[in-house]
C-alpha cells in the first residue's frame, strides 16, 4: 500500500454507509467533499500527483443494506499537515445516495514503527551481548546513535538535517556532533561549518535563507561568528549557556536559546559578545550601512515593507501604491491565483519564490517586493523583483 517512497504517516479512518456503496464511491467522495476545503497547499489530487500522498485504499463490505469498512491513505506531508488532512476526513457526509460517517481512528507514524522494531531487536541484541559480558550502556548509546545517524545528510559535503535545502531558515552550528545532537530534538533545518576556513556554501545558502548562527560561546565559536559575518548573510545569533557547547545542550537549553535569538543589528546583541566580534560587528555595519541605506531609500516600497516587516503579511497594490488587500504570506500564492481586480504590485514579509514570480506575471503585475531572493530562476522581463536591499 506504501507507494509514497517517502512515507512518513498512515491515515487510518472507519466509514459506515445506510446503503450500499463500493470503493470507487468512496474514493470518489473524499476527492469531492474535500475539494477546495483546504486551499491550494493541501489539495488531495495536487499532492498525489507530486506523490506526497499515496494511493487511497479503502475495503468495505456491505452487509443488510448497510456498509462498513477501512479507509488508509500513505502520507508523506509532516505531522501537522498530515493530521489536517486527517481530520477533513470527518467532514464527508455521504457517499453516493447515501448518508454516511468517517471517523479517524488513528495517524500511524511509520517511523515509530520502524524504531520499535529497532529498538526491540536492540534490547535482544544487548540480552545476548549482555550473556557475553558486553558493556550494555555502550550499546545502548550506540543503537541511540544509529537512530540519529539514519536522518543526518551532506549537503555539499558538509553535514546538514534532511530538511536544509527545502526550509526557508536554516540554522548553522560548528560541527557534525552539533547537527547530531539538534536532530536528537527533532530540529532538522540545520548545517555544520566544520571548522574556519568556511565553505563558500554556506555564503550563497545564506544569501536565499534566513539563518541563525548557533556556535558555542568560547573562543573557537567568536572566530567562526567573526567569519560567517564576513562571508554570509547571518540574520540572528542564538547565544549558548555558559561553559556549554551546542552538542551536550539539553532539548530545553537548545529551544530556550533558539526562542532568545538575537537579531545580528540589534544592539542588545553586542552585550554578550566578547571585544573581537563587537569590533566584526562594527566593522561590517560601517562598511555597508551607506550603501543598503542608500538602496532601501530609492526603493519605491520602502514605506510598505517597513511596516510589513515581521507581520508575515502580504499587500497588493495598485498603480497609485495605494494598498488594494492585505492577506498573510501563507495565503498570498492562493490571493494571487484568484486575483481580478486592479492590483499592480505585490509587497510583503517573506521570501521572493518561483511561484510566486510566476502567478505575479501570469496576474501581469508590475512589481514583486520581498524581503530576500529565493530561487528564482526564470525572471520574466516584463516584472521588476525588488527585495529589501535592491533598488
Amino acid at each position: 500500500m506504501h507507494d509514497v517512497d517517502t512515507t512518513k504517516y498512515v491515515i487510518h479512518a472507519d466509514i459506515s454507509a445506510e446503503g450500499f456503496v463500493e470503493k470507487s464511491d468512496v474514493v470518489g467522495a473524499i476527492f469531492g467533499q474535500t475539494e477546495g476545503l483546504l486551499g491550494e497547499e493541501l489539495d488531495l489530487r495536487d499532492l498525489q500527483k507530486s506523490s506526497r500522498i499515496g494511493r487511497i485504499e479503502v475495503n468495505i463490505e456491505s452487509k443488510s443494506g448497510k456498509s462498513k469498512g477501512e479507509i488508509l491513505i500513505p502520507s508523506g506531508l509532516d505531522k501537522v499537515e498530515t493530521a489536517i488532512l486527517a481530520a477533513s476526513l470527518e467532514t464527508i457526509d455521504r457517499v453516493g445516495p447515501c448518508i454516511a460517517k468517517v471517523e479517524v481512528s488513528k495517524v500511524e507514524d511509520i517511523r515509530a514503527t520502524k524504531r520499535k522494531m529497532i529498538t526491540d531487536r536492540a534490547k535482544e541484541l544487548m540480552r545476548k551481548a549482555t550473556e557475553k559480558g558486553i558493556d550494555s550502556e555502550m550499546m545502548v548509546n550506540e543503537v541511540k546513535e544509529a537512530v540519529r545517524m539514519e536522518e543526518i545528510r551532506t549537503y555539499k559535503d558538509l553535514p546538514a538535517g534532511p530538511n536544509i535545502e527545502n526550509s526557508d531558515a536554516i540554522i548553522i552550528v560548528e560541527g557534525r556532533a552539533d547537527v547530531l545532537n539538534l536532530l536528537k530534538y527533532g530540529i532538522k533545518n540545520t548545517i555544520a561549518v566544520e571548522g574556519t576556513n568556511i565553505s563558500p556554501i554556506i555564503g550563497k545558502l545564506s544569501k536565499r535563507k534566513t539563518v541563525t548562527a548557533f556556535v558555542d560561546g568560547d573562543r573557537g565559536g567568536d572566530l567562526i561568528l567573526k567569519e560567517l559575518l564576513q562571508i554570509g548573510d547571518v540574520d540572528y545569533v542564538a547565544a549558548t549557556p555558559e561553559g556549554r557547547s551546542v552538542e551536550d545542550m539539553t532539548y530545553k537549553e537548545i529551544t530556550k536559546s533558539l526562542h532568545n535569538k538575537t537579531s545580528v543589528e540589534q544592539q542588545g546583541y553586542t552585550k554578550r559578545e566578547p571585544a573581537p566580534t563587537r569590533v566584526i560587528q562594527r566593522k561590517k555595519t560601517k562598511e555597508v550601512r551607506d550603501v543598503k541605506e542608500a538602496k532601501l531609500s530609492s526603493n519605491p516600497f520602502k514605506t510598505d515593507l517597513d511596516e510589513l516587516e515581521g507581520t508575515f503579511k502580504a499587500r497588493l497594490l495598485d498603480k497609485d501604491k495605494k494598498i488594494v488587500k492585505e492577506t498573510t504570506v501563507r495565503d498570498l500564492a492562493k490571493e494571487l491565483k484568484e486575483l481580478t481586480g486592479n492590483a499592480n504590485s505585490v509587497v510583503f514579509d517573506g521570501v521572493i519564490t518561483q511561484r510566486i514570480v510566476d502567478l505575479a506575471k501570469e496576474k501581469e503585475l508590475e512589481y514583486v517586493v520581498g524581503l530576500k531572493m529565493g530561487d528564482v530562476v526564470k525572471r520574466p522581463a516584463s516584472l521588476k523583483i525588488l527585495t529589501a536591499e535592491s533598488a
